[in-house]
């Protein structure tokens, strides 16, 4: 099933041989999410998995990623905006489910009515309240403390007054505090110190808590690097994003090396095919030039479609060869250089053809890593930025017989 993507609005779209999506697409293979939710399951067991699918399922696809998710064994989902949670909810998805940015203007009351559980660094407790009163239930509180990431979170010096105030709350029957949590700054870099002065603080802030009356169903610090490379920061529950769609945290280590496997791939149609003579100028600012007779292929993806406009040198795959993008990305096209193909004269054409920007990186393909290092950022950014112009496409979308659910 295809799918035109815009965060909280999935609409199918058909399936033709002229289609939007056999143009281009952004191709989601529920069977690797399932893959790699059990894969970090098990790395985190006892803990339990919460799946991150804020920002769209980091591009993927909110609501099958999250279902897809659920049937692999995550216990808990994650956003960051309570009108994402409440999108999943209005899809039917009833699992236990956090969100934790927030604003004044954030719907709290929708949050309690919906059973959303609410992140709380300290301003929000009193609106969470009024909306506990609104409602007329008890809401669902994760409190969150800053231990050196310097966001969201409580102060270390605030912790004892929130934490004071909190139980107030719940003895008065307003509230329930179902989790503490933080987040790690830099557990992607394994050989930084800071990860270790985080989880001490963490543990001292938990023991503050405990001291005070709480008792949380959930403890919650690792995100995906921490959750594949610091069993010590596992707690109750790990939050994994990054992992779930099968894409490396680490530098220098691949998805496969971590045993993930990458859930998307971006592919379109070359869409034109020509012969030019040495020294032709390609895109705007003629910044690149062919330094023989060539053929160029015409890729109609740009930044419009989520491909960064810096990324020159980015990786297209036709016909099971990689050929850079050159010259300027622009806002719907791009350009690769194919090479002296003599298309005028009888050779070969690719117009038509597939083309990959980026998968699981099989037999040498390209990957989200690799246009990460053309655009000078990270592979979160190259997946999340494909934009609604691009329609999801959905294989593997039933669970295969055996592999077990959210149970």
């Amino acid at each position: 099933m295809t799918y035109q993507a815009a965060a909280g609005d999935v609409r199918p779209v058909p399936d033709s041989a002229s289609g939007p999506a056999n143009e281009r697409s952004a191709v989601i293979d529920l069977d690797a999410i399932r893959h790699n939710v059990r894969h970090v399951a098990a790395v985190a067991s006892p803990a339990k998995v919460m799946a991150v699918v804020k920002a769209d399922a980091y591009g993927h696809g909110a609501v099958p990623v999250a279902r897809a998710a659920l049937e692999a064994g995550a216990r808990w989902l994650g956003v960051a905006h309570i009108s994402e949670a409440l999108a999943l909810r209005a899809a039917g998805i009833e699992a236990p489910l956090l969100a934790w940015l927030h604003t004044p203007e954030s719907n709290f009351s929708a949050a309690v009515a919906a059973g959303i559980d609410i992140g709380c660094s300290g301003w929000e407790l009193d609106k969470i309240v009024l909306a506990a009163r609104e409602q007329e239930r008890p809401a669902r509180v994760h409190l969150k403390v800053d231990t050196g990431l310097g966001r969201n979170g409580a102060t270390l010096e605030a912790w004892d007054s929130l934490v004071g105030e909190a139980m107030e709350y719940q003895d008065e029957g307003l509230l329930r505090v179902v989790g503490i949590f933080s987040h790690l700054a830099v557990a992607d870099e394994p050989h930084r110190p800071e990860t270790d002065e985080q989880l001490k603080a963490f543990r001292e802030v938990l023991a503050i808590a405990e001291d005070a009356g709480v008792d949380p169903e959930v403890r919650h610090l690792a995100n995906t690097p921490a959750t594949l490379s610091r069993p010590d920061t596992h707690f109750d529950l790990v939050r994994v994003g990054l992992g779930i769609y099968g894409l490396s945290p680490f530098e220098g280590q691949t998805p496969a090396e971590l045993g993930l496997r990458p859930a998307m791939t971006v592919r379109t149609k070359v869409s034109h095919c020509k012969d030019v003579p040495a020294g032709q100028g390609v895109s705007y600012g003629l910044n690149y030039h062919t330094a023989g007779a060539s053929t160029l292929g015409l890729i109609p993806m740009g930044y419009a479609d989520g491909v960064p406009r810096v990324a020159t040198g980015g990786p297209v795959r036709v016909e099971g060869r990689n050929y850079p993008v050159v010259g300027r990305i622009a806002m719907d096209q791009m350009v690769i250089d194919l090479g002296p193909r003599g298309v005028a004269s009888g050779g070969a054409s690719v117009l038509g053809a597939e083309a990959v920007l980026f998968g699981d990186g099989a037999d040498g393909g390209p990957t989200a890593d690799d246009w990460a290092r053309a655009a000078g950022t990270i592979n979160y950014e190259i997946v999340t930025r494909i934009s609604p112009r691009v329609p999801r496409h959905y294989i593997n979308e039933g669970q295969a017989e055996g592999q077990g659910g959210a149970g």
